[in-house]
């Protein structure tokens, strides 16, 4: 059964830090690309950031310098690391597992917000 589980997301000040953690279960994750999405309220999904299986990464304009994506294969694992949070970066974050071949998945989401 394919898996993907959100953990990390919480209630944090402007200026704070949060780590997110997406355990992934049920298929190769060490094959799969994986991305962070974001949907705030009344607004599209947006992708955040994004991590290829060889490790290349990239991010949204509006969190360059402030998030980090790494992944952890031996664990099954993608993280975003968020510091200088701001009010707008309040949103359900979902974590996504994605192969050109074999499609794609996504978690629950977690839910961050940020306050001013």
């Amino acid at each position: 059964q394919v898996q993907l589980v959100e953990s990390g997301g919480g209630l944090v000040q402007a200026g704070g830090s949060l780590r997110l953690s997406c355990a992934a279960s049920g298929f190769t994750f060490s094959t799969y690309g994986a991305s962070w999405y974001r949907q705030a309220p009344g607004k599209q999904r947006e992708l955040v950031a994004a991590i290829t299986s060889g490790g290349k990464t990239n991010y949204a304009d509006s969190v360059k310098g402030r998030f980090t994506i790494s992944r952890e294969n031996a664990k099954n694992t993608v993280y975003l690391q968020m510091t200088s949070l701001k009010p707008e970066d309040t949103a359900v974050y979902y974590c996504n597992a994605n192969s050109p071949a074999r499609g794609y998945f996504w978690g629950q989401g977690t839910q961050v917000t940020v306050s001013s």
